[in-house]
């Protein structure tokens, strides 16, 4: 697994650990705020291993937890957007008001707030990729600039402060989700361990599959949002903004530039349950036999003004004016946009957030037969609409069937004993009055049909937000971490349960919970009535189960070449871990258009992959005589 969120690099379970960083040992505290300290650029590491801080200080990693534990507490998760539009300057607008300045003016900026055309005399210089310095010359000097109004969201989970993905290869333009795509997926490869190219060549090159996307598709500037609103705002169109766009552009972006592949691809889009629908096409496929080998993913970057006002508009988001009401405030402070999220306690909205997760799935011969670590395993993802509904973001009946579903198959699979006591349930958790009561009443009714009692529940989007289709994808990468760690996030917005949550045969809980979990249900109740739940199988479960298939012997000789897989994800670990990411962008390489295939009547040969695409046609029919 791999990619990034809010509370930072997932890999390693940096991410995670971020989320119950109080109950980790002093040095495993230690680890993940140094991690975090390389990721947010506070520290370099030098060659001979030292550290450095931007200011030119060497420190030890003690010194850097003590310099720079409440910078980064207060600059990942939830948290004020830092971005200049949602500050003091406003959000800039189409219509243009003038103004005249008769004395020397300088002044820092988003690219984006500059007018079009830049008036004479102005003169910019840049500062990073989205800020420049602007020197505005002494004299009466009138120019048009765009109207401003103050935001009324401010409040988001966005990824650590200083980290900037596209700054790790060569990014053109790229919009934002395609640049974390970029990155989740190699940091995916990475945590893995094993060697892509070796991995690909042991496979038909059709046995691979690609299943990525997200759910708005990339609309800030270097998207369709910048598109969209060109014309109005009297910028340039570019060639990169219509075709990286589409929502299924992070699965492109992967063939074509950090896996080479050629196999099957593609996206659906299912509002918040999106990432578990494309883990549902991988599962299937391998369960079918159709793959061996499958990439999942979503990355999505929704932080933008006009994605923000859309929700707002809908009463979705918890707004400033929502905020205070809910807790009688006149001023918001940076400490209550932290607490912005609480699921299943008194709330008024969910907080919007951008991250990207990728996993990647084998068929179980093939990860013995790699030596590949085994962190889980999903056996299905159950999948069902609304129905007639009122209105199309009005809750509706299909999350009763999917997550009845999904308890059943572990109750196959696992036993009632282990249901009842050794699972837990990853919660949407949206922060919405509508979704703390309708989800509380799915679980508990659910919970009363299967003898369920004391049922924990986890809700991680009170710390990282609401990602939209990858918002699965986060609770997925969070229950990888509690398999390995043994504790289950709590939810530290929750001061008391709300009246109308069902909570009898619930159990809600604020600190981390140690918790020995056989198995979590993924839960994801979208907006269209978009729902899906994943059931998800812990490390120890699945090795008995593939014992039981496979032989004792086989996860002996299993365990032998995961030796060598382990060292491998650890240089990565160490190497990540100090900021040195090892992003995957071949661009422009092995590009081939056809005319080099060696293409046959049962088998067509690529240059460059070492088996070729068997073109054996599985026939549903039989021969018509």
């Amino acid at each position: 697994m791999g990619g990034i969120n809010a509370a930072g690099r997932t890999s390693g379970h940096h991410a995670y650990r971020r989320t119950i960083l109080e109950v980790l040992p002093e040095t495993a505290q230690t680890q993940t705020l140094v991690a975090l300290a390389t990721l947010m650029q506070l520290v370099i590491q030098r060659e001979d291993g030292s550290w450095q801080s931007s200011d030119g200080d060497v420190l030890g990693e003690r010194e850097i937890v003590e310099r720079y534990r409440d910078r980064i507490l207060k600059h990942t998760l939830i948290r004020r957007i830092e971005d200049d539009d949602f500050g003091e300057a406003g959000i800039p607008g189409n219509r243009e008001m003038a103004m005249t300045f008769d004395a020397p003016l300088n002044f820092t900026t988003s690219r984006r707030q500059l007018p079009h055309p830049l008036p004479a005399g102005w003169k910019v210089r840049e500062l990073d990729r989205q800020t420049v310095e602007v020197s505005v010359p002494a004299g009466a000097l009138e120019a048009l600039l765009p109207e401003r109004r103050q935001a009324l969201v401010r409040a988001a989970g966005q990824l650590p402060q200083g980290f900037a993905p596209d700054a790790y290869y060569r990014s053109v333009h790229h919009p934002r989700g395609l640049s974390m795509a970029i990155f989740g997926a190699s940091d995916c490869l990475g945590q893995s361990g094993l060697d892509w190219d070796a991995l690909r060549n042991r496979l038909d090159p059709d046995a691979i599959a690609v299943y990525a996307g997200n759910s708005i598709g990339q609309l800030d500037d270097a998207g369709w949002g910048g598109m969209l609103k060109s014309f109005v705002t009297g910028n340039r169109t570019t060639s990169k903004q219509m075709p990286l766009g589409y929502g299924q552009m992070p699965a492109d972006f992967l063939n074509a530039y950090v896996l080479g592949s050629v196999g099957a691809t593609g996206a659906i889009q299912g509002a918040c349950a999106t990432f578990l629908y494309n883990l549902r096409l991988g599962v299937e496929d391998i369960r079918q036999g159709r793959r061996r080998m499958v990439m999942v993913g979503t990355s999505d970057a929704p932080v933008t003004p006009e994605i923000i006002e859309g929700f707002r508009a809908m009463s979705a988001l918890a707004d400033d004016h929502s905020l205070k009401a809910l807790d009688a405030l006149e001023l918001l402070t940076d400490e209550d946009y932290q607490r912005a999220c609480r699921p299943f306690a008194r709330n008024c909205g969910f907080t919007i957030a951008e991250a990207s997760q990728f996993v990647l799935l084998m068929d179980d011969t093939l990860a013995l037969e790699t030596g590949a670590q085994i962190l889980g395993s999903v056996p299905e993802v159950h999948v069902n609409a609304d129905g007639w509904k009122r209105s199309i973001s009005a809750p509706g009946i299909g999350n009763y069937i999917t997550l009845g579903k999904s308890v059943s198959l572990a109750t196959a699979i696992l036993g009632e004993e282990s249901v009842r006591r050794r699972s837990y349930l990853h919660a949407h958790g949206t922060s919405t009055p509508k979704n703390r009561t309708t989800e509380s009443h799915i679980f508990d009714q659910v919970a009363r049909a299967n003898g369920i009692d004391d049922w924990p529940v986890a809700a991680i989007k009170a710390f990282i937000g609401h990602s939209q289709g990858s918002a699965a994808g986060d609770q997925i990468a969070s229950a990888l971490g509690t398999f390995d760690h043994g504790w289950v996030p709590g939810i530290p917005t929750l001061d008391a349960v709300a009246d109308d949550v069902f909570a009898e045969r619930l159990r809600f809980f604020r600190e981390p919970l140690g918790f020995d979990a056989d198995c979590s249900f993924i839960n994801a109740k979208g907006f269209g009535g978009n729902n899906a739940t994943g059931l998800l199988l812990s490390p120890q479960v699945t090795e008995r189960l593939l014992a039981k298939r496979h032989g004792q012997r086989a996860l002996d000789d299993w365990r032998r070449r995961r030796e060598q897989t382990l060292d491998a994800a650890e240089r990565y670990e160490q190497l990540a871990s100090a900021g040195r990411f090892e992003v995957i962008y071949r661009f422009g390489e092995g590009v081939l258009e056809g005319p080099e295939l060696d293409v046959g009547r049962d088998a067509i040969r690529i240059p460059g992959y070492a088996r070729p695409v068997s073109l054996k046609a599985d026939n549903p029919f039989g021969t018509l005589d």
